[in-house]
C-alpha cells in the first residue's frame, strides 16, 4: 500500500474508532434510566445546559432522580424547590474578582454576606467562594493574607447561619474556552487551596473538589480524595479533556472515583458540571447519573 493511501486509511479508521466510542457510550445510556442508589446526592450545574430553559432542565433532573440544582438564577429558586429539588449550592462573587486582590475586598464581602443570608433563607447549606485572579504587582504572601482575612470577616455569619463556604480550585491550564479553564487563577493548586482551608481552621470553610479541574492541574484524583477527605465540602464532575460528557472521549474513570468518594465517607452533593456535546443533552445527563450511580 502506498504511504498516502496507508495514512488515509489510518485516519479513516481512527475517525471510525472515535465515532464508535461515542456510539458505545450513547448506546449504554438508557433513555429511561433513573438513579437507583443513594450513596451520593446527584445534582447539576445549570449553566452548562444553556440555552435550555432552567425549569425544563429541572423537570428532567427530577425525573432522572437528581435531588438538587445549582448555578441558576436565584429568582428561580422557589420554582425549582416546588418541583422537589434542593438548591445544592448558592453562587457569590465569581472567580474573577476574588479576595486575593484588595481592590475587590468590599465587593467580595458584600456578595458573600448576601449569599450566606440567601442560602440560609432557602435552606441551602453551601455558598461558593474563589481566590480570584492573579494581578500585576501581586505579592503572593500578601494575597494569601488578603484571602484569609476576607473569609474570616464573613465566617462568623456563615457559622451563625449554619452555612459552609466552599473554596473552588480551578485549572489555569486550559485556555480553549472561558469556562473550561481559567489562566491566571490564583488557587489553581488543590493542595494550596487545602492549605488555605487549614489556615482558616473553621468547620464552615471547606474545599469544593472539582474532579475535572483536579485532573488537569494535579491528577492522582483518588489518592487526593483520600488525602483531603476531611476538608472536602462539595464535588463537581466533568470529563477531561474538554469538560465534556463522562464518556469514552475522556480519561477519568468516574465509577472508580465515585466509589472512592463513598469510601472516604462523603455522602453529600455531587454536581454534574459538564458541557454537553451529544445531540441529546438530557441523555448525556442521564448517562452521567448512570455512570456515577454508586
Amino acid at each position: 500500500m502506498k504511504r498516502r493511501s496507508f495514512l488515509a486509511a489510518a485516519a479513516s479508521a481512527l475517525a471510525v474508532t472515535r465515532l464508535d466510542a461515542q456510539n458505545i457510550a450513547k448506546a449504554a445510556a438508557d433513555p429511561a434510566y433513573k438513579i437507583k442508589n443513594h450513596g451520593i446526592k446527584h445534582t447539576l450545574m445549570g449553566w452548562c445546559w444553556k440555552p435550555m430553559d432552567t425549569l425544563e432542565l429541572a423537570k428532567h433532573a427530577k425525573e432522572i432522580g437528581l435531588v438538587g440544582i445549582e448555578g441558576i438564577d436565584s429568582k428561580l429558586y422557589p420554582d425549582v424547590k416546588k418541583l422537589g429539588l434542593d438548591i445544592s449550592l448558592v453562587s457569590s462573587h465569581g472567580f474573577a474578582k476574588g479576595p486575593c486582590n484588595p481592590a475587590f475586598h468590599d465587593e467580595v464581602v458584600t456578595k458573600l454576606t448576601e449569599s450566606i443570608n440567601l442560602a440560609a433563607d432557602v435552606g441551602c447549606k453551601k455558598v461558593i467562594t474563589f481566590t480570584g485572579m492573579k494581578f500585576d504587582g501581586m505579592d503572593r504572601d500578601k494575597a494569601i493574607d488578603a484571602c484569609l482575612s476576607t473569609w474570616k470577616e464573613v465566617l462568623p455569619l456563615a457559622e451563625k447561619k449554619g452555612v459552609t463556604l466552599v473554596l473552588e480550585h480551578l485549572n489555569s491550564r486550559d485556555s480553549s474556552h472561558p469556562m473550561k479553564g481559567h489562566p491566571g487563577y490564583f488557587g489553581d493548586d488543590v493542595d494550596f487551596c487545602v492549605d488555605l482551608i487549614k489556615n482558616i481552621g473553621s468547620p464552615n470553610f471547606k474545599l469544593l473538589f472539582d474532579i475535572y479541574h483536579v485532573s488537569i492541574m494535579n491528577g492522582d484524583i483518588i489518592r487526593r480524595l483520600r488525602q483531603h477527605a476531611e476538608y472536602i465540602g462539595h464535588l463537581h464532575t466533568a470529563g477531561n479533556p474538554g469538560r465534556c460528557e463522562l464518556d469514552e472521549h475522556q480519561e477519568i474513570n468516574y465509577p472508580a472515583v465515585m466509589q472512592a468518594v463513598l469510601e472516604i465517607g462523603y455522602h453529600d452533593f455531587v454536581a454534574h458540571e459538564f458541557i454537553p456535546t451529544w445531540d441529546d443533552p438530557i441523555l448525556a445527563l442521564r448517562h452521567a447519573a448512570m455512570v456515577c450511580d454508586v
